[in-house]
């Protein structure tokens, strides 16, 4: 039977395998089922055991799905946030092109929280802690964080040699220092490195004087402009090794800061304090108009909506119901329902 040290034991372990790797662990798998015959009285615990890692096998397999570089892998994408992950991975596909291009994904939202010494496990585990104790969603994506980051360093170690590296980012402060990043931790490979913005090659190719979409980041991008982005790659984006070393020196500047929050200005992605963004909040409550007959309260998430959709800078949701709280804490709000997660609360000024 094993116990919850053995469990963390094989995730832990498991969180550096490829999708092919796995099918070293069926003997495994098929070894606890053979307890579940010899130990009836911990018959319902090995069930659960078993459950958990089937699901946490089944995961990993899902994620590195796009990442499995055979010798003939001409490119490695390196990209950030999910959404920006999945339309890519849609495209490639579409393109044909899913067995030459691979994938790396660098999941962190780099413009909100602790970046401060993140390379090391005491910056890791301090910006875990962050998100855990200020970002309601981070209890459930914050649990693993350890695990992805081994994870990503893994796959930067297995990019083949010879494979072209293209690194994408918007002019926002999660993927330039996303990239940033990146390049810090490529900075020894000698694989070519190329940089390209997604963003700003679909406004170009489709923004027309009568309709134009200005994107804030990658994510926003459909799978179907994105294919033609990639058909537009060429050799004249390719970082030089000076390049490479500068972004990685303002990589390790930025993490030697202390602050919760960064914006892209000018050009770089530049520290500002965490209440930034509070009288904005504010402003934006006051200019609602709220649901007669609902004593002035405000639903968060039409507030924290309206706050997106009018902001200039990506920073995500995550950050401003973050702020609301602190404004309710701080006496500023009134809150109406449970902060368990912005549709289950509503906010109005404090009377």
């Amino acid at each position: 039977m094993l116990n919850n040290k053995d469990n963390l034991a094989i995730r832990q372990a498991i969180a550096g395998l490829s999708a092919d790797d796995l099918r070293g662990y069926v003997p495994f798998i098929l070894a606890h089922i053979k307890m579940l015959k010899e130990q009836p009285e911990t018959q319902e615990e090995s069930v659960e055991s078993l459950i958990e890692l089937y699901d946490e096998l089944m995961g990993v397999q899902d994620r590195r799905g796009f990442w499995n570089p055979a010798p003939d892998c001409t490119h490695v994408h390196i990209v950030i946030g999910d959404s920006f992950a999945g339309s890519m991975k849609l495209a490639l596909k579409e393109l044909g092109w899913s067995d030459t291009h691979k994938m790396i994904i660098l999941r962190e939202n780099y413009a909100m929280g602790p970046l401060r010494q993140l390379d090391s496990l005491q910056g890791r585990s301090a910006r875990s802690e962050w998100f855990c104790d200020h970002i309601t969603e981070a209890l459930e994506y914050y649990t693993e964080f350890e695990e992805e980051y081994q994870e990503l360093l893994h796959n930067i170690e297995r990019i083949p040699g010879q494979a072209r590296i293209v690194m994408w980012a918007d002019d926002n402060a999660c993927e330039q220092a996303g990239m940033r990043h990146a390049a810090s931790l490529l900075r020894h490979r000698s694989n070519p490195i190329a940089l390209y913005n997604a963003c700003s090659m679909c406004e170009e190719l489709y923004n027309r004087p009568d309709a134009r979409i200005d994107y804030l980041c990658s994510g926003e991008i459909p799978s179907h402009k994105l294919k033609e982005v990639l058909t537009r790659m060429d050799e004249n984006n390719r970082l030089s090794p000076d390049d490479i070393a500068r972004l990685a020196q303002e990589w390790q500047d930025i993490s030697e800061r202390s602050g919760m929050l960064r914006i892209w200005r000018d050009g770089a992605v530049t520290e500002v304090t965490a209440d930034y963004y509070d009288s904005y909040l504010l402003e934006k409550l006051d200019q609602l108009k709220p649901p007669t007959g609902d004593q002035g309260f405000m639903k968060s998430a039409r507030l924290i909506g309206e706050a997106i959709g009018h902001c200039e800078q990506y920073i995500g949701d995550a950050y401003f119901e973050y702020r609301l709280r602190e404004l309710i804490y701080a006496g500023v709000l009134e809150i109406k329902g449970v902060p368990a997660a912005m549709r289950y609360y509503s906010v109005r000024r404090k009377r």
